[in-house]
């Protein structure tokens, strides 16, 4: 069983500037053989408050003949409480009628592949307790089947068990619980984007892949993080065992995002800029 992780797409029609990696990447697919492909999330530049960018981007996808599960991003969906885009029931209604749920599961063989809305971590909300419950009784029901989890925000950063890094991973308190039931239950993968940085390691007995970035690597915009700067996909394959493998896919393009910031993320600058 072979699954293809795309994740940071930030497609737009409106803001095109990494829409040309799409036709690599896609040619790149194709040609794997892949069972299923997986997206984790920031599909969109702005589907979060957009519905032209989730439509476009979703038509870009309904291009692949290898079937397609997505979970949702922050610029998909809004992020934390307090934040300028913050995840509400709107929000979610938009992502749920365009692209479909934000969270999912799928058996094959000795597998079941789990697909997590992170974004809702951290809000301490209906919204976030029945995905808790949704994810237990799911874990629960496996019947001796292994499980893979892919969410958009990873666990942590730099230690299992850090404070809170804010806009970057899922929060200590959330972090906490999905550590409690990954213990309970045989988690063989978790896979995340977000970061735009690549980077494969372990905590116990699980293995982390952060994937590739298919749109753009940050410069100095923002601190160093493990892993290396590049764009591309992971190609995960399952058997006993699950191996993985973080790819540099040939013709996409690096873009740099501290270059375009500007035209794409205006609200990011603004907020970075210091106060008058």
């Amino acid at each position: 069983m072979k699954i293809i992780q795309i994740t940071d797409t930030h497609f737009s029609p409106d803001k095109p500037h990494f829409n040309g990696n799409w036709a690599p990447l896609l040619t790149w697919i194709e040609d794997t053989g892949a069972d299923l492909i997986v997206h984790t999330g920031d599909l969109t530049v702005d589907g979060a408050d957009n519905a032209e960018d989730i439509a476009f981007s979703m038509d870009l996808m309904r291009e692949a003949s290898i079937p397609m599960l997505i979970v949702p991003g922050n610029h998909d969906v809004g992020h934390l409480p307090g934040s300028e885009q913050p995840v509400n029931a709107e929000r979610l209604k938009r992502w749920r009628d365009l692209a479909g749920e934000d969270r999912w599961f799928e058996d094959t063989g000795d597998w079941r592949f789990i697909g997590l809305n992170s974004l809702l971590l951290g809000h301490e909300d209906k919204e976030e307790e029945a995905q808790f419950e949704w994810l237990r009784e799911t874990l629960e029901s496996r019947r001796g089947r292994r499980i893979a989890l892919f969410a958009h925000k990873p666990l942590f950063v730099d230690d299992p068990h850090e404070g809170d890094t804010g806009y970057w991973s899922i929060r200590p308190a959330q972090r906490r619980r999905l550590y409690d039931l990954i213990e309970a239950h045989d988690v063989a993968l978790f896979a995340s984007g977000h970061l735009h940085w690549a980077w494969q390691g372990r905590f116990e007995r699980i293995s982390l892949a952060w994937g590739p970035a298919a749109s753009f690597v940050i410069d100095k915009m923002e601190r160093e993080m493990p892993g290396e700067r590049l764009v591309g996909a992971t190609l995960h394959t399952f058997g006993d065992d699950v191996l993985s493998e973080i790819v540099a896919v040939p013709g996409m393009t690096a873009h740099i995002l501290d270059e375009v910031v500007h035209e794409v993320y205006p609200r990011a600058v603004k907020q970075k800029e210091p106060a008058e």
